[in-house]
């Protein structure tokens, strides 16, 4: 069986605490690899590899950690194929969904590989006589990043190129369900001429998370997953002193009006609650259909939704693949048994479905539930699965007050022909993500994304400025240097004068 240890200090590293964790694939419920779950001592390691990398790297010029991201870059870019089937076969996604993955991450790389632009400083001369101002951004220490299953490349490379790229060393805790993308993502970083220690994966369960919370050498904590687990680690971080950004859940809603195109919905609406199997945080899990037009967007919705065809991911054929556990298959499959008791009508019931050859995988099927209430378990919740829940609306006014009352606020859509809709939409909608026609709205590499409400704790969202702002921390710096004919000007107890 595969193992999966530790990289700390620019090597693998044996786990040690004698925990080890289950990696299944998805698509036969094999257990094929094991993981190690990391001890409070084996975090204080990583911890204390990057807190040395610090030293040099904190005062490494910009052109070095450019010219090395520069090559990571081009690493990544020949290993696309590596990474995606690692991703597959621990994930389940198809590998085109994969593929996607790594080239949405390689986006933030090639941010990062521009830092010396993001982090140029600001110079005020003559503020007063012979007096300067100028603002710098400093890197803060070691920081952590502590990543989710649906992504295990992509979300990574949102934290720790720029992470680095601006001073910093990074200790990733990636999923302990899917973690060895992670680990080559480091090996390259480090044939790409990283230093030893400024990047380090370390594996493990809630006693790492914790041990990594409360590190008194841990400057700040970036974190993707659910609501719950971001609260948490808000609080519990920020109780210790450190930054946090910390991305919760989602319900993302797409409003459909009247004068919508339908089949341009329909294409949108599968595409975006059916990809990776619904497990992104993205992935538009409620449609709210405006006026008469409800039950002939959920026919063309069914239409499409039976033609998508399911089966492992390295199957060039397959479009969808299973679940990443069989235990969060029964709980997705839960929400779609219960309900028609809660009034929706079960118009796809995928909670059957299996693939032939491969009947021990965590497979479950396209479900499509119909007229939906606000306060039934398949809308309050957020399902992360292949589950679709279409409410009605008799105006936009309706829908959008429908939508605002939600407590998750991350993305969100409008499809339309409407101008002036799609304009009032963008701006009375309560989300940090707006689409317009466009049905996942994730922003590109030099804008942040991030959710409003439930679905973000913390003042930053992630990648774009505001990355850069959450990995440095400003410093103001006033300097005067007297003309040497100038006579001594004595004491003065008064009031600084800039005028």
């Amino acid at each position: 069986m595969k193992t999966v240890n530790h990289w700390i200090g620019g090597k693998t590293v044996e786990g040690a605490s004698g925990n080890w964790g289950p990696v299944t694939d998805p698509a036969t419920g094999a257990v094929t690899t094991r993981v190690a779950l990391a001890s409070e001592a084996e975090v204080d390691a990583a911890v204390g590899a990057a807190k040395a990398a610090y030293a040099t790297w904190g005062t490494s010029s910009l052109a070095q950690r450019t010219g090395i991201l520069f090559r990571y870059r081009a690493l990544l870019d020949a290993h696309r194929d590596e990474i995606a089937a690692l991703i597959t076969a621990e994930h389940g996604k198809v590998h085109s969904d994969a593929l996607g993955e790594v080239a949405r991450g390689l986006e933030i790389v090639e941010l990062a590989c521009g830092i010396t632009t993001q982090l140029k400083g600001e110079l005020s001369t003559q503020v007063s006589g012979r007096v300067d101002v100028s603002a710098i951004r400093q890197s803060l220490g070691v920081v952590a990043g502590i990543t989710p299953f649906n992504f295990p490349a992509m979300v990574p490379m949102w934290m720790f190129p720029l992470a680095i790229a601006c001073g910093n060393t990074f200790v990733l805790k990636p999923s302990e369900k899917d973690p060895s993308a992670s680990v080559l993502l480091a090996e390259l970083a480090a044939e790409a001429g990283l230093p030893d220690g400024v990047l380090n994966v370390l594996h493990g369960d809630r006693t790492a998370v914790d041990a990594l919370l409360a590190h008194p050498d841990v400057a700040a904590v970036s974190f993707v997953g659910s609501t719950p687990i971001a609260r948490h680690i808000h609080r519990t971080a920020s109780a210790n002193g450190k930054r946090v950004q910390a991305l919760g859940g989602a319900k993302n809603h797409m409003l459909v009006l009247p004068d919508a195109d339908l089949d341009a919905a329909a294409d949108a609406a599968v595409s975006a609650a059916y990809g990776s199997a619904g497990e992104r945080c993205m992935a538009i899990s409620a449609v709210v259909a405006v006026g008469a037009i409800g039950d002939e967007l959920v026919a063309r919705i069914r239409e499409r939704a039976e033609k998508i065809k399911i089966g492992p991911g390295d199957d060039p054929a397959s479009e969808m693949g299973p679940l990443i556990t069989r235990a969060h298959r029964d709980k997705v499959a839960t929400y779609v048994t219960g309900a028609a008791a809660q009034g929706a009508e079960v118009v796809l019931d995928g909670t059957g479905y299996t693939v032939d050859g491969f009947e021990d995988g965590h497979w479950i099927g396209l479900s499509l539930l119909d007229k939906v209430s606000t306060d039934s378990d398949a809308y309050r919740d957020e399902i992360f699965g292949p589950v679709l829940c279409v409410l009605r609306a008799d105006t936009y006014e309706e829908g959008v007050a429908l939508i605002n009352a939600s407590p998750f606020g991350n993305g969100t859509a409008i499809f339309t022909r409407d101008g002036g809709a799609a304009r009032r939409f963008q701006l009375e909608i309560q989300a940090g993500m707006v689409g317009v026609n466009v049905p996942i709205p994730v922003p590109v590499g030099y804008h942040s994304f991030g959710g409003w409400k439930d679905s973000l704790f913390g003042d930053h969202h992630i990648y774009g400025n505001d990355g850069v702002h959450f990995y440095t921390r400003g410093k103001v710096i006033t300097t005067r240097w007297p003309d040497p004919s100038e006579a001594p000007t004595g004491v003065d107890l008064g009031f600084p004068r800039n005028h």
